[in-house]
């Protein structure tokens, strides 16, 4: 079997073209409209976040380079709310995704359209209802892809991802875009996600390091993983931590305290914050909110103390990964960038911006001394629904990363919503490592007819 593989990648390497000029894949030029041929490929991702769901259309030319799919390199379109809130209705979590198939379908090229692969990747959403009512929804989307779909479609490709699958496919995608493919791994970044219900860590890390990464337990997650990126080995460390993105934490925070208020909700505010089928007392304390406090109400909630079995860990006993040069230039992105931009310390007008976790410890102590009152008219970019928590989001946020994460808090960190490719930009997220992931699987097994250079080979 091991000579077969080896036999069968001598015979990709030699049929794929070599790009003259010394072309890094993922960072063409200028990412133009390109010619239609036979050579071009789309992939059609959907996102089933814990906040809503979303599509992208990719396109790709014969060297795995992005190209513009009308006046933009990507289709995006969202809707709201996520499959999970619709967990006693199955079929109507499926049909909330028609109105994304259509717009999507409507910018594939029919004749490629049997072709062009349909993907659905579920995250923490999912993971938190339970596999019984998570598989119900999922297979009411495979019967909505079968029946009314001319994508190409396998059952297989609607699932729940692996948390180390969302980590990685970022990853990909930032380092894709960013040029970095192919680069040794320490010229790569590494990429914190902050979603609603999880929050991954991915950065590549050494051989060395790969070799002495903990055994898992049957059934857990791989902290590591191999990967073949544009004819280079990487070891790739990613993990996630369910029950820790922004949304989630602010359950954890109020569940763990043991008063009937929060010292982390802005003063002024009574009620009660529902999560995942949940209510919880969010009631400020009769003083209000204190910066000092609810940093003790988050560290409580990391479970920083948990034992930990292994040399590095980061928290709730979870290996780090070591750390190590893939870590030293780190990517953040999601609810980091959108509170960062609401609160106003980063420029909601720019794609990415150069900060320090100590930006959010500051912007913790501004909004922690305010009355909700007071907030409502100092952060006019802040929703209303959020504006109790801003205290806790961004106490939390500064939290993870230094208590959590172990980053300095001086240690200069890019912030991230879209990444500059050619012309344009490309939204920071998971699902174009996935895109790249099906595309250059497809152009492997028919890489002597579409002669599509491959950047993700894995056996």
């Amino acid at each position: 079997m091991e000579r077969d593989l080896v036999l069968y990648a001598s015979l990709v390497l030699l049929l794929v073209p070599h790009v003259a000029g010394g072309i890094v894949l993922g960072r063409k030029a200028a990412a133009g409209g390109g010619v239609r041929g036979e050579t071009e490929s789309y992939a059609v991702i959907f996102d089933a976040g814990s906040t809503g769901s979303r599509v992208h259309v990719f396109r790709f030319d014969e060297n795995m380079n992005l190209v513009n799919i009308g006046d933009d390199i990507e289709l995006y379109v969202a809707v709201k709310p996520g499959l999970s809130s619709y967990a006693d209705d199955p079929q109507e979590a499926a049909n909330s995704l028609i109105p994304l198939l259509e717009e999507a379908e409507s910018v594939v090229p029919e004749e490629l359209q049997p072709t062009t692969p349909v993907r659905l990747g579920a995250t923490a959403g999912l993971r938190n209802l339970g596999d019984e009512k998570s598989e119900e929804i999922l297979q009411a989307v495979r019967d909505l892809l079968q029946t009314n779909s001319s994508l190409e479609y396998e059952s297989e490709w609607v699932t729940v991802l692996e948390g180390y699958q969302e980590g990685s496919y970022l990853w990909v995608a930032m380092n894709y875009l960013l040029g970095n493919l192919g680069n040794k791994y320490s010229d790569t970044v590494g990429v914190v996600d902050l979603g609603g219900g999880s929050v991954q860590m991915a950065y590549a890390v050494s051989e060395e390091a790969a070799a002495n990464a903990p055994n898992i337990s049957n059934g857990d997650d791989p902290y590591v993983t191999k990967q073949l990126l544009n004819e280079t080995n990487y070891y790739l460390y990613a993990y996630s931590y369910l029950n820790f993105g922004l949304l989630a934490a602010r359950a954890e925070i109020l569940e763990a305290v043991d008063d009937p208020y929060s010292y982390c909700m802005l003063g002024g505010y009574t009620g009660t914050y529902e999560y995942n089928g949940e209510v919880y007392n969010a009631s400020a304390s009769p003083s209000g909110s204190s910066y000092n406090k609810c940093r003790t109400e988050a560290i409580k909630t990391l479970k920083i103390n948990e034992t930990c079995t292994y040399e590095d860990c980061s928290f709730g006993g979870v290996w780090s990964g070591g750390g190590g040069d893939g870590q030293k230039n780190i990517y953040v992105a999601s609810f980091f960038y959108d509170r960062a931009a609401q609160v106003g310390f980063i420029d909601p007008e720019e794609p990415s911006a150069l900060v320090t976790p100590s930006d959010f410890e500051e912007a913790a102590k501004t909004a922690c001394n305010l009355s909700l009152e007071e907030a409502n008219v100092t952060y006019p970019n802040v929703a209303a629904d959020d504006l109790p928590y801003i205290c806790m989001d961004l106490a939390y946020e500064y939290t993870l990363l230094v208590n959590g994460f172990g980053l300095e808090p001086s240690q200069e960190i890019t912030l991230v919503s879209k990444v500059k490719y050619g012309d344009s930009y490309v939204g920071a997220a998971w699902p174009l490592g996935s895109a790249i992931e099906v595309v250059s699987s497809q152009s492997t097994q028919s890489l002597a007819m579409k002669k599509i250079r491959p950047l993700w080979l894995q056996w």
